[in-house]
């Protein structure tokens, strides 16, 4: 660890899953002062959930940052970030059971999470997914984490391991494009149906809330999604199913 020459550490964790359950990966990244990424890990989780995948990124990264180091920890999970900073102390009262009265999922990682954040400062910062010009290391993470889940191979800094190269299965030159709102767009084309594969059309819609596609990625509020035969998605999900 090298952070404990540092007044404060950035970085950003994100977990991905193929399928919701499915081969699954995680990916932390820790930045420089100018927030260019410095230090990152990826590993395999064979099969599993989003969830799962999310929550065992920041474990990961928590495991590996010095603790005596405040850290800001970037987010796309909503679940994640909520399930230890909102959710986490009403369990514990409740003897690790829910609201409802049911075992908490995923106990074992939270109870981990719970044990590594004990005594040293850490803020959590939710910033949305797939967005240009959105936040680089979130972007990295995701990067890094759909890479480990398609491959399941461990990858990273310390390996030697290049920059992770977009996901699979978001297409070169397809990246979201921020409008004037900060919505996410793909292309230019907006909320227009576009053409699939083979010539046949598949309509297009702009996501009225954040979602999670059938490929275990979310999607922005004002994206355009596309149904496909599991629900609604990314457009190049539902041309390929």
């Amino acid at each position: 660890m090298i952070e404990h020459m540092r007044e404060r550490v950035v970085a950003a964790c994100d977990g991905a899953s193929k399928g919701n359950p499915g081969p699954a990966g995680w990916a932390w990244v820790v930045a420089d002062a100018s927030e260019t990424p410095v230090r990152w890990e990826a590993g395999a989780l064979g099969r599993a959930t989003n969830n799962v995948a999310e929550l065992t990124a920041l474990e990961r990264l928590l495991a590996a940052t010095d603790p005596a180091v405040p850290l800001e920890v970037r987010m796309d999970s909503q679940y994640a970030m909520k399930a230890v900073t909102t959710w986490l102390p009403g369990w514990k009262r409740n003897g690790w059971r829910t609201a409802a009265g049911k075992p908490v999922a995923n106990q074992e990682l939270v109870v981990r999470i719970d044990d590594l954040l004990q005594n040293r400062t850490v803020e959590f910062r939710y910033v949305p997914a797939h967005q240009v010009d959105g936040d680089r290391l979130n972007d990295f993470a995701d990067r890094a984490a759909s890479q480990a889940a398609t491959a399941q191979e461990n990858a990273g800094s310390e390996q030697g391991s290049p920059e992770p190269p977009p996901a699979p299965d978001r297409p070169a030159g397809g990246a979201a494009k921020r409008g004037p709102s900060g919505a996410a767009k793909r292309g230019s084309g907006g909320a227009k149906a576009s053409r699939a594969r083979g010539g046949a059309s598949s309509r297009t819609i702009k996501a009225k809330f954040p979602g999670r596609c059938p490929c275990g990625r979310s999607y922005a509020a004002g994206e355009p999604i596309a149904r496909n035969d599991k629900g609604w998605g990314h457009p190049e999900c539902a041309r390929a199913a």
